[in-house]
């Protein structure tokens, strides 16, 4: 047999490889799928991707990136790919104000609208494409420190709920307390 058979074979193999995506990156793939490659941060250290469009990432630490709002990643990043949406998602959350929503869902309806949809429970939050383009750099952040920032919002949430319910109670004392003055 010819050396140049076996190398001839090797070429082969490794074009095969490159065409089915194996070398693909967690970017590009998102790319194929009609999302903009900054919805993952710089960083990741490794990436599963199957047939069904599962896909997991793996960054060395959680960490923030400064968008219009901060979005933090957790050290592992899950979802469902398929056209223009990742569902499932877990592992990322979107900062508001000060309190931390996780973003279940992500979606473009119409690429030409300039506009992404992250579904964060309750309400949907709309973004500019644009600012999803390229991938961040990350802050890292220990998770001490997120759990810190979620508490610390759960309890800002708690003092203005209480505030509000204080306001409505003596509202309300005042109304009762005009109305037995009338009588």
């Amino acid at each position: 047999m010819s050396p140049l058979i076996p190398s001839l074979l090797l070429h082969i193999i490794a074009i095969v490889v490159v065409v089915n995506g194996e070398n693909s990156t967690i970017y590009e793939i998102l790319k194929d799928h009609g999302l903009p490659m900054g919805l993952l941060p710089k960083g990741i250290t490794r990436f599963d991707f199957d047939g069904t469009g599962r896909f997991e990432v793996h960054l060395d630490q959680a960490c923030n990136a400064q968008f219009e709002s901060v979005l933090h990643y957790d050290m592992n990043v899950s979802g469902t790919l398929s056209c223009k949406k990742i569902e499932e998602l877990s592992g990322v959350s979107a900062q508001e104000l000060f309190l931390w929503f996780q973003v279940k869902g992500i979606w473009v309806d119409v690429p030409s609208s300039g506009v992404i949809h992250f579904d964060v429970g309750l309400v949907y939050k709309q973004y500019p494409l644009s600012m999803f383009e390229t991938p961040k750099d990350c802050m890292v952040v220990g998770d001490s420190e997120f759990v810190d920032s979620i508490r610390d919002g759960k309890l800002l949430a708690e003092a203005i709920a209480k505030r509000q319910s204080a306001n409505l109670r003596n509202e309300l004392d005042r109304e009762s307390l005009g109305r037995n003055q009338m009588q």
